[in-house]
This record gives C-alpha cells, structure tokens and sequence, in this order.
C-alpha cells in the first residue's frame, strides 16, 4: 500500500460506534428485509400492497403530513435561526437553551400535553375564540392540522440548529459590502444570505422529511387511527394484526422512502457546497 493509500489510524477510533450501529440496527435491519423479501409471497406481499387503494391513501397522507410538517418547520426555523446567528451574549445563549431544553423531554411527553392544548376547551381554542378569529370554540385534537402542529413542535429544533449552523460562517462583510452597493435588505437577503444558507436548509429540510416520514407515537396519539400513515400502519401491522407479512412489507417501503431522503439530501448538498 502506497503513502498516499496508507490507513489514516485516527479512523480506527470509528471501529466501536460502527460495531455498536451494525448490532443493534444493521443485523435487525438484515433480518427484517430477509424476512420482507425471501419469506414465501414476499414479493407477491409489494404487489399486493401497491395494488390495494388503503396502501396508497396511507401512503399519500405520509408524504403530504411530512411535508407540511417540514414547510411549517422551515417557516418557523429559518427566521429563529437567522435571528440566532446575529445576536451575541446571554441573548443567544438564552435562545440556544430554548431550543435544546424542549429536546430532553420525550414525544410521549409532548403528545399528551398536545392533546390538552388542542382539544376543544384548550388554550389554543381559547385564544382564538378570544381573538374572533372563532365564532365558537373548535377542536384541533384528531385532526391533520392538530398533527401538523404537535409535529412541528417537535422536529423545529432539527430544522434550525443544521441552518443556524450554516449562517454562523457567512461572512458578515458580505451582507455590509451588498449595502454599500445601494442593495435593499429584500434584496441582499435573496441574493445573499439566502443562497449562501441553503446547504443547510437541504440538511434541515432532509433531517425533518425523514423523521416526519416515520414518525409514531404523535399521530397515534393526536390523530389516532382514523388517520394512517406508513409508520402507524406498520405498528398496527405487529401489535395488533398479527400481520408480519404485512407489517415487513410496509417498514422497507417506508425505510426506502427515508434512505432516498437521505440520499437525494446528501447528493443536493454536495452539488450547493460545489457551486459555492
């Protein structure tokens, strides 16, 4: 092996981490596309799926809910993140412990105060029934627009900190430069920061996307089960069904959809980084 081939030793200190990851999630994950794929029917199982009109609404309520689970995080974390890469001090310390704090309370956790703050007597009802915005008291709770804002609530912190992190490197001189030159705040902001910050968008986007995809325990407890998804069809599919033919089948269609996130994410990213 050549010098410029020698094995970098710093990449043994990785062997553990790939050894923990290849137990406890590559050989589950071997066993359930082998169980998937080589059982008897397994690809008689993907026909049927794809040919049943049930498959494809849970699979359209999936794509549609994550994406407006990640338009809504983008909303709100862009502006929150843009706001963190400028402020300095105990500001910016204060909102980073914001963000990271809710992090360390479990979904389940956020679930049920969700179902409190969205059900028909919450503070949310209240609020804009105190506003007129409604004429009488509304519930949120088991509908897709409760979902998408229990959801939101969630996974924001995964869609600002990958942009806040982007926009902390942007040079500041360059948006000051952009005004010297007579550019508009509008302008410098879409010619500017916008395109300089869009790695980081594709990666918040992407860490999102994905966990919206195969997210659970939220829609089964703030939609319940009038509302299937992929995720909430394949732990039907185990828990209660029995169906493990079924349950297989619908965990690597939702596994394909999240690795062609991730992949589709990873390949933007690298094409932005090399136009930059």
């Amino acid at each position: 092996m050549s010098a410029g081939r020698r094995l970098d030793p710093v990449l043994l200190l990785a062997l553990p981490a790939l050894a923990y990851l290849g137990i406890v999630y590559g050989l589950p994950l071997l066993f359930l596309l082998s169980r998937s794929f080589l059982s008897p029917g397994g690809l008689a199982a993907f026909a049927g799926f794809f040919a049943d009109p049930f498959s494809w609404t849970a699979l359209a309520n999936t794509l549609r809910s994550a994406a407006l689970v990640t338009l809504a995080c983008l909303a709100i974390g862009y502006p929150t993140a843009l706001v963190l890469s400028r402020a300095g001090g105990l500001a910016q310390a204060a909102i980073l412990i914001a963000i990271i704090l809710p992090l360390s309370v479990g979904v389940v956790v956020k679930a049920f105060a969700w179902q409190i703050v969205l059900r028909r007597d919450g503070i949310v009802s209240q609020i804009m029934t105190g506003l007129g915005l409604w004429s009488e008291p509304q519930r949120l709770l088991f509908t897709e627009t409760g979902l998408i804002i229990g959801a939101a609530n969630i996974f924001v912190p995964f869609m600002i900190l990958p942009i806040y992190s982007v926009l902390r490197l942007i040079d500041p001189r360059l948006g000051e430069a952009a005004a010297t030159l007579g550019a508009t705040p509008i302008y410098r902001f879409v010619k500017v920061a916008l395109p300089l910050s869009l790695p980081g968008i594709v990666t918040g986007i992407a860490f999102v996307y994905s966990m919206a995809v195969s997210m659970y325990v939220i829609p089964s407890l703030v939609i319940g089960d009038r509302f299937q998804t992929l995720a909430t069809l394949t732990g039907r599919s185990f828990l209660f069904m029995r169906n493990e033919q079924l349950g297989s089948t619908t965990a690597v269609v939702l596994l394909a959809l999240a690795v062609s996130i991730v992949v589709a994410s990873s390949w933007l990213s690298r094409r932005l980084g090399d136009a930059s």
